[in-house]
């Protein structure tokens, strides 16, 4: 039988949620309110007035042609990303999780990526694949004869970031990865494997669904990450270019309002990227969930 909790006062429930209440608001909701307020007005480069012009902004951005563009270019990236980092992050964490010898220091290796700063991972594969003086273009050209150089190519520079922002976001992904497998029984692989199971039956039909839950979470966590929290490696690295092959939305934001000054056009733009991430979580959990197995 299940006790249930009774408060003395009436007040000290509210009470201790007062700080979580209070960081939405201050940090979420009143940044959000903001920017919906923002985004139906022109201010001038200073802010000292402004003027209402309704559904004017939003009317620019899906009239522009650069704007639309970086729709698929942040579709490709995010997708990209997700399935890169996610794949890599499974395939280390089956690694991991058998016995071995140091399996604990090879564990702490595979985590240690994740305490590098967006901007530094960026920097880190930027010099790595310079045309110039980067060991991977100089591997690519002695080894295949290919010419790397993401200064002037466009798909090069994409491809580029997405291996920054995917390597980021591989140890993330190996923890929970990792954790997961570790809590299924191991009587039932032993069992499977008594039935002449292989290894490869064994994962697909008993240690990946029992993974859904993990992977669910982490589909949703990654493509938030792929569309927000990428903005620090695609300026430290391509800033947007060359010819806005790697500006997706969420840079696209900041080089018009703080490079551009064009304040009502950076709001609308954040507004519209918010809808689209929610609109992209209830999707997931509206339909991609139901294949979960909790």
């Amino acid at each position: 039988m299940q006790k249930r909790v009774v408060f003395r006062s009436w007040w000290l429930p509210y009470l201790l949620v007062l700080p979580q209440i209070a960081v939405t608001l201050v940090f979420f909701i009143w940044p959000a309110y903001q920017a919906l307020e923002t985004s139906f007005y022109i201010e001038d480069a200073f802010g000292f007035s402004r003027n209402f012009v309704g559904l004017e902004n939003f009317r620019a951005l899906f009239n522009d042609p650069g704007y639309l563009r970086s729709f698929w270019t942040t579709l490709v990236f995010g997708v990209s990303v997700t399935f890169l980092s996610m794949s890599i992050a499974l395939a280390l964490a089956v690694c991991a999780n058998r016995v071995i010898r140091s399996a604990t220091t090879y564990r702490t290796f595979l985590i240690w990526p994740y305490a590098v700063a967006p901007a530094l991972a960026g920097v880190i594969w930027f010099f790595m694949m310079n045309p110039s003086l980067g060991i991977i273009a100089y591997w690519l050209e002695s080894l295949f004869g290919y010419d790397w150089n993401h200064y002037v190519n466009g798909r090069e520079a994409l491809i580029m970031v997405i291996i920054a922002a995917a390597w980021k976001q591989i140890s993330y992904n190996f923890l929970f990865f990792l954790a997961g497998m570790q809590s299924i029984p191991k009587s039932m692989i032993e069992a499977a494997a008594i039935d002449g199971a292989s290894p490869t039956r064994r994962f697909w039909t008993i240690v990946f669904p029992l993974l859904s839950p993990t992977t669910f979470f982490l589909l949703v966590v990654n493509l938030v990450y792929a569309f927000f929290d990428t903005f620090a490696i695609i300026h430290a690295t391509t800033s947007g270019g060359p010819a806005d092959a790697t500006s997706i939305l969420v840079y696209r934001v900041y080089s018009t309002g703080f490079v551009g000054q064009d304040y009502g056009s950076s709001a609308a733009q954040s507004v519209i990227l918010m809808g689209i991430v929610i609109v992209m979580t209830v999707i997931q959990f509206r339909y991609v969930e139901r294949r979960v197995n909790y």
